[in-house]
């Protein structure tokens, strides 16, 4: 069996120049990171005049649906018709890569290389995160050892630290222990780095000076009277910026087509607002005529937060949307077991095809024109795939078969077609909710409007947060809901298409740095677990060569 690492490390990559000449720069505006890896020179500016095409999903199932992959085979399709594309993705996080998702770099003929650098270790973009995290972290609990002179309340502080591999183990800890040589004993507790405010942080500056202003803006606990504190306070944004002075600059590398592609950032949808930075896609938007990019998870996650917070926030306006969904995965919200997937089941697919229409629906309701992207699996049946394009013509969208994994560029070359016909109709963009509403309405405008929630219940205290960071000035920030990807509802069992729920909230947290408020419903954790089985157990490297990763 071909599998997806077989195929990138057959590839010949062309050198990294080559690639960034296709979008007009020369070796001045690139810094070469080895043969087939760079990060964009700074001083690269221009209009930023392309059309922007993102690409979201159906509620994500363990049968797969293949986002990534068809935001490559997009941008590889866009070029095979004749267009100036490129792609603009988030780069991978070691969780999913040794816990049980696997990698971020497409599959099968619609990849970005070099795969095994860009789902590890990379540029160390995600190493200088991590860091930068941490060292506020360290900085902290020094400024207690030494006297507390900003008045830190020690039952107050928000900040945790973080790690960018999934150890439910270390999601409550309690540091200094040892006695008053090893600081001042207190609950703490780690994060994955792609929660961590610093992550959402890079990726929502739009430069050097702007991401030390957002660094200093991060509250990291509270006095006792309630006042907040922030990292400005015990001066620790400028060795932040330090940190981060190289992880700021784009990563620039290649599909197995050549197209270009910038990786960039890698905030999930679930916990964070799970988007590529903005700094990556206004470059590609100056560089290329369309730019193709993804939002995590489903359109209820990704696609939301991407509207709602990234092009608010941005002042970005998408040209065109497209929603991904197997028939596998739309059998799987129909009802069908995993191991019974192989087999036709129309009525299954008619029936889990209510979750494709309720995301279909939901980026209408942006006022952005979309079209259906199935990509398609070998064991599908003509009388399935009939099925899906049935089900979203009565919202006057366009099913599109695609076999881009197969088949790379020119396989999804009628999905760039209708995207280009797309991106010349007239939109109305407009978001969920304006500046002004209150927080809480806001959380409630997502989980009514997206969701179809029929009631939002807050755990005790959280009214009350909200109340007070409107008092402080943050009213008009957007919301950034943390819930499960694998359902509109916070139970993660709860397939299809469910509504008239209702969405607990347990928790809220403010990222003043970021420029959002963050809503925890249900269970949902901001620090993962391993599976029974990690994929972790079937990486290793043999005779100078890496396998098992996917």
């Amino acid at each position: 069996m071909t599998t997806d690492l077989a195929i990138a490390q057959r590839a010949t990559l062309r050198p990294i120049a080559d690639v960034a000449a296709t979008l007009g720069l020369g070796s001045d505006d690139i810094i070469p990171y080895g043969h087939h890896k760079a990060k964009l020179a700074p001083h690269v500016t221009g209009e930023r005049d392309g059309k922007l095409i993102l690409v979201t999903a159906i509620s994500p199932t363990p049968a797969g649906e293949g986002k990534t992959t068809t935001t490559i085979g997009l941008a590889d399709a866009l070029r095979t018709v004749g267009a100036d594309a490129m792609a603009c993705l988030r780069e991978p996080s070691l969780g999913p890569c040794f816990g049980v998702k696997g990698g971020a770099t497409g599959g099968g003929y619609a990849q970005v290389l070099p795969m095994e650098d860009i789902n590890l270790h990379f540029t160390g973009d995600f190493h200088a995160i991590t860091s930068a995290h941490n060292l506020l972290s360290a900085m902290i609990d020094n400024h207690l050892h030494w006297g507390n002179a900003v008045g830190l309340d020690v039952g107050r502080i928000a900040w945790r630290r973080v790690l960018d591999m999934n150890d439910r183990a270390l999601r409550d800890i309690v540091v200094g222990l040892g006695g008053r040589k090893n600081g001042v004993t207190r609950e703490a507790g780690f994060d994955i780095t792609v929660a961590s405010e610093v992550m959402a942080i890079l990726c929502l500056a739009t430069g050097v000076e702007d991401l030390k202003a957002r660094l200093s803006r991060i509250v990291v606990g509270e006095r006792a009277d309630g006042t907040l504190v922030r990292a400005a306070d015990i001066d620790a944004s400028g060795a932040m910026t330090a940190l981060l002075a190289e992880a700021i600059r784009p990563n620039i590398v290649q599909t197995l087509e050549g197209t270009p592609v910038f990786i960039h950032g890698g905030p999930f949808a679930n916990i964070a607002h799970g988007c590529n930075s903005v700094i990556a896609t206004n470059a590609a938007l100056r560089l290329a005529d369309y730019v193709v990019t993804e939002a995590g998870f489903g359109a209820d996650l990704g696609a939301e937060k991407f509207f709602n917070i990234k092009c608010r926030k941005a002042g970005l306006v998408p040209s065109a949307a497209v929603v991904v969904a197997t028939v596998r995965a739309l059998k799987m919200h129909g009802g069908v077991p995993r191991g019974e997937l192989g087999s036709e089941n129309v009525a299954a697919v008619r029936a889990g095809a209510a979750n494709l229409l309720r995301h279909v629906e939901n980026v209408q309701r942006f006022g952005v024109p979309v079209t259906v992207a199935i990509n398609r699996f070998t064991a599908d049946t003509e009388a399935e795939l009939a099925a899906v394009a049935e089900a979203v013509s009565g919202l006057g969208v366009k099913a599109i078969l695609c076999e881009h994994w197969a088949k790379g560029g020119e396989g999804a070359a009628d999905l760039a077609r209708e995207v280009l016909r797309l991106t010349e109709s007239e939109g109305q963009f407009h978001f969920t909710y304006p500046d002004a509403l209150p927080l809480w309405d806001k959380i409630e405008a997502v989980a009514k409007s997206i969701y179809r929630a029929g009631e939002v219940a807050a755990a005790p205290g959280v009214r009350a947060k909200l109340d007070a960071w409107e008092a402080a000035g943050f009213g008009e920030l957007p919301v950034c809901m943390a819930k499960t990807q694998s359902s509109f509802s916070a139970d993660p069992t709860r397939l299809g298409a469910p509504e008239n729920f209702t969405l607990p909230i347990r928790d809220v947290r403010l990222s003043a740095g970021a420029g959002f408020v963050v809503a925890l419903t249900g269970e949902l954790m901001t620090m993962p677990g391993l599976p029974r089985h990690p994929a972790a157990e079937r990486i290793d490297v043999v005779d100078g060569r890496i396998e098992g990763l996917f």
